[in-house]
């Protein structure tokens, strides 16, 4: 009976948020804030119960990890670049602030504040993932660099996770590389779940927190362990419907960490005021997505798009101010702020990308001064050549529209897709 005392209140935020048109994570933060408020509940279950979340969550990532599309110097050198730059200038400017005597800030040293902008660097996977999913755009141009700059901040928060412990890993570690040749006896038992729904499910979470414990007991850091064993698994046919049978029981168990952040510490109006200045420093991290991808030769509007999708702070950003909290490298008052931050940044960033493509038609005069004369040969826009008809969206429906006019229209006719699998496969199919 204990848990209806979170389940019941977290529904009726999560519905609450998503009848206002934001993410039901909103809600569950928010609901966090007033479970802590009223005292009636311990949250040393919830934390469990998100530490659970936080792992199946890593471990999903990892099914979908792409190896390949992290290697282009837009994603990997455009986000590493991202990263140091927020972290010198949040840092630097939350350490003048503790310079002029603002007592919010009292007791911020450099090293503290570095640590403030590492965990303010980080986008939303949760938010990117789901907007793109909303918006059906996952696999457009602008979505696939959004979640490949978000693959990469991910990694960058799984070093500190990983370091973060304050311990060396034991001597026994070196035989987490015999899971390199353990990969193909891993690939056959997927083949042998098969597309059960239940083995996948079961065997999905063996794989996720069998990770995270073998990893913890050789004294590294267990996430980095279920990270690791799904992206082995990544190239296996099945690992996109593992993920998808496992969404389910990720959301459910991440409910318990944004309630537990919320729980973490008390609300005040000083936690309030720097939340709100935190807030508003996200606008520079869009202007620096943007520049940032336009110097990558990114088309002005892709860069948009993406960095439109990033503006935002993370739940990776909350395991990091966690972490610094259990450790004591920051106040808990640090870990409540920057909840807060994350929550108002989602519920302005959700309606601005429900409309982020009538925003890049106004901003588009100013914006595209920033492309570069030779763009990226896959981010041209398409030359539709002498067509006089277009097919938008090749799905099903668009494929018979699309063989009911070829025959009337032959080359005036033309299909335009944002998925390039599907693009493929018309390609091949003679369209």
């Amino acid at each position: 009976m204990d848990d209806l005392l979170w389940i019941g209140p977290a529904l009726l935020a999560g519905i609450g948020a998503a009848r206002l048109g934001l993410p039901p994570m909103v809600g569950y933060l928010l609901c966090g804030f007033v479970l802590n408020f009223s005292g009636v509940y311990d949250d040393d279950r919830l934390r469990m119960i998100g530490d659970l979340g936080v792992t199946l969550l890593l471990f999903t990532i990892g099914l979908k990890l792409d190896l390949r599309s992290l290697l282009r110097p837009v994603i990997w050198a455009g986000t590493t670049l991202h990263t140091a730059i927020v972290v010198a200038v949040f840092g630097t400017f939350l350490y003048w602030l503790s310079l002029a005597g603002i007592q919010a800030f009292a007791g911020i040293d450099i090293g503290k504040a570095m640590l403030i902008g590492f965990a303010l660097s980080f986008s939303s996977t949760v938010f990117a993932v789901k907007t793109l999913e909303d918006k059906g755009e996952y696999r457009t141009k602008y979505g696939k660099t959004a979640i490949g700059d978000l693959i990469i901040q991910d990694v960058f928060a799984l070093v500190f996770l990983a370091a973060s412990s304050g311990k060396l890993p034991s001597a026994w570690a070196l035989g987490l590389l015999l899971l390199i040749p353990m990969r193909y006896v891993l690939m056959q038992l997927m083949n042998r779940a098969g597309h059960s729904g239940e083995l996948q499910i079961l065997y999905g979470i063996a794989l996720a927190y069998g990770g995270y414990a073998l990893f913890d007991a050789v004294d590294v850091k267990g996430d980095l362990g279920a990270l690791i064993i799904g992206a082995m698994m990544a190239a296996h046919p099945l690992a996109g419907e593992v993920s998808k049978r496992l969404l389910g029981f990720k959301d459910l168990l991440l409910v318990g960490f944004f309630l537990s952040i919320g729980m973490s510490g008390e609300l005040s109006v000083s936690a309030m005021m720097v939340a709100v200045l935190l807030t508003a420093l996200v606008v520079f991290k869009v202007v620096l997505f943007i520049v940032l991808f336009t110097r990558f030769k990114l088309r002005a509007r892709t860069a948009t798009l993406s960095s439109l999708t990033l503006a935002n702070y993370s739940e990776f950003g909350l395991i990091v101010g966690a972490i610094a909290v259990s450790n004591a490298w920051l106040s808990e008052d640090w870990l409540v702020t920057i909840a807060l931050a994350l929550t108002l940044t989602i519920i302005i960033a959700a309606p601005v990308n429900m409309r982020a493509v009538r925003l890049y038609k106004r901003m588009r005069p100013s914006i595209r001064k920033f492309e570069t004369e030779d763009l990226l040969p896959e981010d041209e826009p398409p030359d539709l050549g002498d067509a006089k008809i277009a097919v938008i969206g090749m799905g099903p429906l668009g494929e018979g529209v699309y063989d009911q006019l070829a025959p009337d229209y032959g080359d005036a006719l033309v299909g335009v897709d944002a998925d390039p699998d599907v693009v493929a496969h018309h390609g091949a199919e003679g369209r």
